[in-house]
């Protein structure tokens, strides 16, 4: 596996293992939890079907892992074949997906209009497209519909992912871009390839919000750079995934998301208040559509533990694969290889130079050395691009690494990384994200 990218991330009881048939009739859903104990096999036989977008091929079995939650859906009747146990499964028939593709279609229509106006600099810029709402209302299964069927129509567009509690691109604590060539494939997810990643280090913005907002704007910049110069990438625009935090200050960061990437058009799940509150704050923009879409039956609430679960299941299968399928490489490298820093922390400025009676305050994108010690164990580091430290913030992640062992007599670390070989560059970021290898 690469490291990130170049430098600039009806309910059926389980049971014994049984090979059954599901007939769907026209728009709609068989929806599935697999059993935590075995992975599911599931195959189209007869008409069409698609997992969140993406088209099942006829004849050919899937293979789902344990715990994964996904559905089927069909517009002109579907039968399929399941092979295993699942910890539930039933067929919905009241599904939002015609609203969802009617915005595809508008958005089509828009990407087609970008592309016919390729020196004009405005109209040339396809959708934009930011989805919005509370946590649990299918936002970034909605955002993976939007890009495969995109893809299935010949675009190209761009992804982007500001939810850091979860990581549909690579892992959590991450805000990441991708470019969206193919339908996502049901079962491995978003590709890999050339992902741009720059790491927050924390699963939730309030640990350190200007870092938040700082990085947000870094790929906002670059992804503008990249577009200025490839008009097939501009006409197919973007999809922005975000997270669930919509009060206060998660409010802000939705509003700066929505300026900061030129949204054109806001959809918004699952919520009233949410979307009569961006359409007061946006109707000065005659640009911006906020648009209301009903969440699916099929979306259901997590716990803060299944998403605690979830975080570390995408670590591990950030150096493991999908199915265990990949070798990570266990490296050792002495103390003095490697340059490890914090960012934010530490009074702004000594009391001495502030006015009488006034308190320091932490500065959000300061640059704290971390020393070597027992507390750098379990910890996941990104590695950065930079090559020196005052690029670090700026500097999007080559990957990550996982501090397995210390030993302090010789004075070597000992990480697990996804390839062999040297880091790609020295300067090491850690957060607060802590894995213990199941």
């Amino acid at each position: 596996m690469s490291y990130g990218g170049p430098a600039v991330g009806s309910t059926a009881a389980s049971g014994p293992a049984t090979i059954r048939q599901v007939k769907l009739e026209k728009e709609c859903e068989f929806r599935v939890e697999v059993s935590p104990d075995a992975p599911l096999r599931l195959r189209l036989l007869i008409g069409s079907a698609e997992i969140y977008g993406t088209e099942i091929p006829p004849e050919i079995w899937l293979t789902f892992p344990p715990r994964l939650k996904f559905a089927v859906f069909t517009w002109y009747g579907a039968t399929i074949e399941v092979d295993g146990t699942t910890e539930t499964d039933y067929t919905a028939d009241e599904t939002p997906m015609i609203s969802y593709v009617n915005v595809h279609a508008v958005l089509d229509a828009r990407r087609n209009r970008a592309k016919a106006s390729p020196g004009d600099s405005d109209a040339s810029q396809g959708p934009r497209v930011i989805v919005v709402g509370p946590t649990d209302s299918g936002k970034s299964t909605l955002a993976r519909m939007l890009l495969s069927w995109a893809a299935k129509q010949g675009w190209k567009p761009t992804f982007v992912d500001l939810d850091i509690g979860q990581g549909s691109i690579t892992i959590p604590g991450c805000i990441a871009a991708t470019p969206i060539e193919l339908p996502i494939d049901p079962v491995e997810g978003i590709p890999l390839d050339m992902p741009l990643v720059y790491f927050h280090g924390h699963t939730t913005p309030s640990v350190n919000v200007d870092l938040y907002k700082v990085l947000v704007k870094e790929l906002a910049q670059i992804l503008e750079r990249q577009f200025a110069g490839n008009a097939e990438s501009r006409a197919a625009g973007m999809v922005i995934n975000t997270m669930g935090w919509i009060e206060s200050t998660g409010y802000e960061l939705l509003l700066h998301a929505i300026d900061t990437f030129n949204a054109t058009v806001v959809l918004v799940l699952g919520q009233e208040k949410l979307c009569s509150m961006l359409k007061d704050v946006l109707k000065n923009k005659p640009n911006v559509d906020v648009v209301k879409l009903q969440k699916s039956g099929g979306v259901v609430s997590r716990n803060a533990k299944f998403r605690q679960k979830a975080r570390s299941h995408r670590i591990r299968e950030y150096f493991y694969g999908l199915s265990n399928d990949l070798s990570p490489h266990s490296n050792v490298a002495n103390f003095s290889d490697l340059c490890i820093y914090r960012i934010g922390g530490g009074p702004q400025a000594p009391r001495s130079a502030l006015p009488i009676g006034a308190e320091p305050a932490a500065d959000p994108t300061r640059l704290i050395p971390v020393n070597i010690n027992r507390d750098l164990l379990h910890s996941v580091l990104a590695v950065s691009f930079a090559k020196e430290p005052d690029e670090i913030i700026s500097s999007n992640v080559a990957g990550f690494i996982w501090i397995t062992d210390i030993d302090f007599e010789s004075k070597k670390i000992t990480y697990l990384a996804p390839s062999a070989g040297s880091l790609p560059g020295k300067y090491l970021i850690q957060g607060s994200l802590i894995w213990y290898e199941p």
